[in-house]
C-alpha cells in the first residue's frame, strides 16, 4: 500500500514536468494551463480558416455526400460492373433537399461546422499536447512501447473518419432518402440542415473513434484487463454484431454491399488480436528473464 501511495506521488511529480524538479499542485496547474493554451490556439486557428471557406467546405464536403454525382456512389457502380455484378453496388438516386426553420439557423450551422471541422484537422496537435503533459511521468521503458503513438492514434482517426465519411455516409444517407413511410405519399422527406449536419458529425466522429479500437487493445493489454485469448474466445461473438450491424447500415441486403461495409471492422479486430498476441509474448518473455 505504501508503495502504491509513493508510485501515485511520483507520477503526479512528474506529470507536465520537463525539467525533473518536484512539481507543487500549483505547478502541475500552469503546466496544463499552458498545453491547454497552445492546443486551443491550433483548434482556433483551424476553425477561424474553415469558417472563412465555409462556402466551399459546405458545398464541396459537407453537402457532398447528399448529391448522386458524389465521388463514392460513382466509385461503387464503376467497382460493381467492373467485377460483373451489375448494378449490385449502384445505389438509387439521391438529392437531398434540406431546410432550415430558424432564422439563425444557417449561421449556427456554419459555426458547427467550423468547430467539429477544426477539431478533426488539429487532432494530431491536440493530441501531442496531451502526449506532452503525460510523457515526463513515464518511464523510459514506457515511453519506448508508446514511441508513434502520436502517429498511430492520428492514423486511426483518420482513416475512420475517411471510412464514415465515403462509405458509411453515403449509404445511410442513400437509405434514409429513398425509405418511404406507406404508400399515399403522406410524408413528404425533406430533413432540416441541422438534422443533416449533427448526423455526418455523429458518423465521422463515431468512425474516427470505433477505428481506434488496435490502440485501445494495446493499452488495454499493456495492462492486462484483455489478451488474445480473450479477443479469440469471443471472436464469433465479435463478428456476429459486426455483421449485423453491416445488415442494418448497407441499404441493400445484397451479400456484396454487406461485405465491403464489413470488412474494415473485421479486418480492426483482428489487427487487436495480433497486437494482443505480440504483448502477451513479451510478457512471456519478461517473466521467464525474471524468474
Amino acid at each position: 500500500m505504501a508503495n502504491t501511495t509513493a508510485n501515485k506521488k511520483t507520477f503526479l511529480n512528474k506529470l507536465g514536468n520537463s525539467t525533473g524538479a518536484e512539481m507543487t499542485f500549483i505547478d502541475h496547474l500552469e503546466a496544463l494551463r499552458w498545453h491547454l493554451i497552445r492546443a486551443v490556439l491550433v483548434w482556433l486557428t483551424a476553425v477561424i480558416a474553415i469558417f472563412i471557406k465555409i462556402d466551399w467546405v459546405f458545398d464541396n464536403v459537407i453537402y457532398a455526400p447528399a448529391q448522386s454525382d458524389f465521388i463514392s456512389y460513382r466509385a461503387l457502380c464503376s467497382f460493381s460492373h467492373k467485377l460483373h455484378l451489375g448494378d449490385a453496388l449502384c445505389m438509387p438516386p439521391v438529392n437531398i433537399q434540406l431546410q432550415g426553420n430558424t432564422i439563425s439557423g444557417p449561421f449556427m450551422s456554419a459555426i458547427s461546422i467550423a468547430v467539429i471541422g477544426g477539431l478533426i484537422v488539429a487532432f494530431p496537435y491536440l493530441f501531442w499536447e496531451l502526449w506532452r503533459f503525460v510523457k515526463p511521468a513515464l518511464s523510459p521503458k514506457e515511453v519506448k512501447y508508446s514511441r508513434g503513438s502520436i502517429l498511430w492514434v492520428s492514423l486511426c482517426f483518420f482513416l475512420g473518419g475517411a471510412f464514415g465519411y465515403f462509405l458509411l455516409a453515403p449509404f445511410t444517407f442513400n437509405f434514409l432518402a429513398n425509405f418511404q413511410l406507406g404508400t399515399k405519399g403522406a410524408y413528404l422527406y425533406r430533413p432540416t440542415l441541422d438534422d443533416y449536419i449533427d448526423t455526418l458529425n455523429n458518423i465521422i466522429l463515431g468512425c474516427g473513434i470505433a477505428f481506434e479500437l488496435p490502440v485501445m487493445a494495446y493499452v488495454l493489454g499493456k495492462i492486462g484487463l484483455i489478451s488474445a485469448k480473450f479477443l479469440r474466445t469471443y471472436r464469433k461473438y465479435a463478428f456476429v454484431v459486426i455483421l449485423i450491424l453491416a445488415a442494418i447500415i448497407t441499404p441493400s441486403p445484397d451479400w456484396t454491399s454487406q461485405l465491403i461495409v464489413s470488412i474494415p471492422l473485421l479486418l480492426l479486430y483482428e489487427i487487436s488480436v495480433i497486437i494482443c498476441a505480440r504483448i502477451d509474448k513479451q510478457k512471456a518473455i519478461e517473466e521467464k528473464e525474471w524468474s
